[in-house]
């Protein structure tokens, strides 16, 4: 499975905010934190917003923070909010196509790939929900907090 760079963008930014629960950032603050292209960046902050995973709000002190404690967002809330949650297998059902097709009364079950690739694709979103946002955030080495926090408080 390939996540797009966006995802990556997401889940820094979100466990970025749980660093600086008290404050509200700027998309272009975080976008200078990681060096990122902010309008590009925006979208990605818009479509947490939209997930309610980030809140966001306008004006000369607007910005983006966690929409719920960080104990409550998993790295699943973060990815499916960029990346939706349908599963990235599509099943074609070629074994009924070309020289090689099995007959249609062999194929009344789901192909078995399809669903080993489904049970793959839920053990992974199992693993992403199990993991909260603070959970990460705790396992931060104190110079990486104290870092983020001069780089995000205003």
């Amino acid at each position: 499975m390939k996540l797009p760079e966006s995802t990556e963008w997401a889940l820094h930014c979100v466990a970025a905010l749980a660093q600086v629960p008290d404050e509200t950032v700027s998309g272009t603050q975080l976008a200078e934190h990681f060096a990122l292209p902010a309008p590009y960046l925006s979208k990605q902050l818009a479509l947490l917003v939209r997930a309610g995973v980030l809140s966001g709000t306008t004006g000369p002190r607007g910005g983006f923070r966690l929409s719920r404690p960080a104990v409550s967002l998993t790295l699943l809330d973060v990815v499916e909010a960029i990346d939706g949650s349908r599963d990235p297998y599509v099943c074609r059902e070629i074994r009924q196509q070309g020289r090689g097709a099995a007959p249609p009364e062999e194929c009344g079950e789901r192909c078995i790939l399809a669903q080993k690739m489904g049970e793959a694709h839920e053990a992974w979103r199992a693993s992403l929900a199990g993991v909260t946002i603070a959970s990460l955030v705790a396992t931060l080495p104190a110079n990486v907090l104290e870092r983020t926090r001069a780089s995000l408080s205003r």
